[in-house]
């Protein structure tokens, strides 16, 4: 299932704190820290917003657009941060560079050989989304469509982040970064910047899949949880004082005689039955996505123009099917071209058209 959370509601943890923290400090660097502090120095109103860890503010706060000028008097000349940090918004299209950046990500981070990526695939997989369109809303411009978030390091793209951008969230669909900057944690920062994205775009949500990821975004403790076990709550992992590895027969039995029936209900959830899983956006009830009667008063879908084969375009209401199926019923084309729709809103629907083939 996918992550969604509230961008404006959300609060980091001490671990992503420290990591854009840790960041902002390499990029700035010392010399620049010292003299910014001297020619802007903090406001009383700056220093108590310290207290509380402002996500917009501090992944931006190392952004060479961003940062301040200060002048060094003695050698009568502007200091620079110590690197330059670059963040850009840009259509999902393909270049050589973005192409290096995945297969270095796909060699170091996933183990896979030169045969098991290709520059087809990566256009396919990445840079094949649909399209990029703006909307006016609330008075601004706001953003449709596939785009990447490229992260730039002294000029050199160090990490790219794959979106969807829809009219009530920011959808994550992948992220890459170089081996060469592993180490600093580069998804943890990628998170935030998405979520600033949401915060400041208006998108409201900001939405992810795990499965896509391999970010590190939870904490060490619940990766090994995740990997001892198939279903994991933490609340419960912490009530039955659970260690954060598989356990062994012994220490299940010594726990039963204590905690027997919680802990063979928590235990039994660990492989969930399928049928209780559900897969439509409309029964999910997903933020920011329109419900079926939203959908059957605010979009004509019939009216959604299709690719069928070659250059041929057609309204769907002109196809066989449509008149035959009914939106409403799971598994149809029509359902599932309804669930794309509310997830995309009316705009976006009048503007794009639907690859059938």
């Amino acid at each position: 299932d996918w992550i969604s959370l509230d961008a404006e509601a959300f609060e980091p943890r001490k671990d992503q704190r420290q990591v854009v923290n840790r960041w902002n400090r390499f990029i700035l660097g010392e010399d620049y820290r010292f003299h910014a502090a001297v020619w802007y120095p903090k406001t009383r109103e700056e220093k108590r917003r310290e207290s509380h860890f402002a996500v917009c503010e501090a992944v931006h706060e190392s952004e060479y657009s961003f940062v301040k000028k200060p002048f060094d008097s003695k050698t009568k000349r502007v200091v620079k941060p110590a690197h330059t940090f670059e963040v850009s918004l840009e259509p999902d299209s393909f270049t050589e560079e973005k192409y290096q950046l995945f297969a270095n990500y796909q060699r170091v981070v996933h183990h896979e050989g030169p045969s098991e990526y290709s520059r087809s695939g990566f256009k396919r997989f990445l840079c094949s989304g649909f399209g990029q369109v703006g909307e006016e809303r609330d008075g601004k411009q706001q953003k449709l469509g596939s785009y990447h978030q490229c992260y730039r390091l002294d000029g050199r793209l160090i990490a790219i982040g794959v979106l969807d951008l829809l009219p009530e969230c920011v959808s994550s669909v992948y992220f890459i970064y170089h081996e060469d900057v592993q180490d600093w944690k580069l998804g943890k920062l990628g998170i935030l910047h998405e979520i600033a994205l949401a915060i400041e775009g208006g998108y409201r949500h900001y939405y992810m899949d795990p499965e896509t990821y391999d970010w590190n975004l939870f904490d060490d403790d619940f990766i090994k949880r995740l990997s001892a076990r198939k279903y994991v709550s933490m609340k419960q992992e912490r009530q039955l004082n659970l260690p954060a590895r598989p356990l062994t027969d012994i220490e299940e039995v010594e726990m039963e005689l204590d905690k027997r029936e919680a802990l063979r209900e928590y235990l039994s959830e660990a492989d969930p039955p399928l049928e209780g899983v559900l897969d439509s956006v409309f029964e999910n009830r997903m933020p920011g996505v329109l419900s079926l009667e939203e959908v059957r008063r605010d979009i004509d879908l019939g009216q959604w123009r299709a690719k069928l084969g070659g250059d041929e375009i057609v309204h769907l209401k002109n196809l066989v099917f449509w008149e035959r199926e009914d939106m409403a019923d799971p598994g149809t084309l029509k359902n599932i071209i309804a669930q794309f729709g509310a997830a995309l809103g009316p705009s976006l629907v009048q503007q794009l058209v639907l690859d059938l083939t």
